[in-house]
């Protein structure tokens, strides 16, 4: 006569799913790279909403390990301590050993101001490609609205940005600036090679622009400034400034682009020379 089967105990399912759930934790904590506010030459913190999503959405507990950025290095860490308590919670790591790193992207993407969902899509983005800075600027056909209402969203833009660089495990979180009317940013001296994204230019590309940087700079790494217009283009007096500043006017192809897609189009050229 065969046996019958038993069904296992309760507790062993119990078991089974606390060990997948802390795989599942483990994995989300080294998944990405962490962004310590404060740190010495052997511990690493993370503080406040940071720091309480670790403890309390991937409960980060002593002995968990993670990659952390402390300073703009890259260190294997393990959580030595967890302390909840809102504002003032933090996680501190032991750093153990400093991991190599890729550097940003050596361009600043000056953005004119639009649509803030599609704009905050667009630095997360840009993050997540390698963007060393953000420059939002306010064009002649940014909407006032927007215009008016832009300074107030610079915090949340960095918050996204640094999110966004942890999710990329970055070892650094790109330079969000204020808003500066675009006649500011343009006229602003720079020895980098700035480019403006135009839909009137037909025969200069942005990819020959970017291979006329590299032959440049020789061994060293260009460093660019990219401008992108806002809903509608740029306006014929922009186009001048731009012109009349040494900026040189690029195209990405036959075909209009939104200008989130034009910002992320931009910057994957670049990435495919300079990475």
């Amino acid at each position: 006569m065969r046996g019958t089967l038993k069904s296992a105990p309760l507790s062993v399912f119990a078991e089974r799913n606390k060990l997948k759930k802390e795989r599942e934790e483990d994995e989300q904590m080294t998944r990405r790279r962490w962004i310590a506010e404060h740190w010495d030459e052997a511990t690493a913190t993370i503080v406040a909403a940071q720091a309480e999503h670790l403890a309390r959405v991937l409960r980060a507990r002593p002995g968990m390990e993670a990659d952390v950025v402390a300073g703009g290095r890259v260190f294997h860490a393990e959580v030595a301590a967890v302390a909840l308590n809102g504002e003032q919670s933090e996680v501190r790591f032991n750093l153990i050993a400093e991991v190599e790193a890729e550097p940003a992207l050596p361009v600043v993407l000056a953005l004119s101001i639009y649509k803030f969902d599609c704009m905050e899509w667009a630095i997360e983005k840009a993050t997540e490609l390698g963007v060393a800075e953000v420059a939002p600027m306010i064009a002649r056909r940014t909407d006032k609205y927007l215009a008016l209402a832009a300074e107030k969203r610079v915090e949340r833009w960095r918050r996204i940005a640094h999110e966004a660089a942890q999710q990329a495990r970055r070892t650094d979180v790109p330079i969000i600036h204020a808003p500066v009317p675009l006649a500011e940013r343009v006229r602003t001296a720079s020895s980098v090679h700035r480019i403006v994204l135009a839909e009137q230019e037909r025969t200069i590309t942005l990819r020959s622009l970017i291979e006329e940087a590299v032959k440049a700079a020789g061994e060293d790494m260009p460093v660019l400034e990219i401008a992108i217009g806002p809903e509608g283009g740029w306006a014929p007096d922009e186009e001048s400034l731009f012109d009349a500043n040494g900026w040189r006017a690029a195209s990405l192809g036959p075909r209009i682009l939104r200008a989130e897609t034009a910002a992320i189009a931009a910057l994957s050229v670049i990435a495919s020379y300079l990475e």
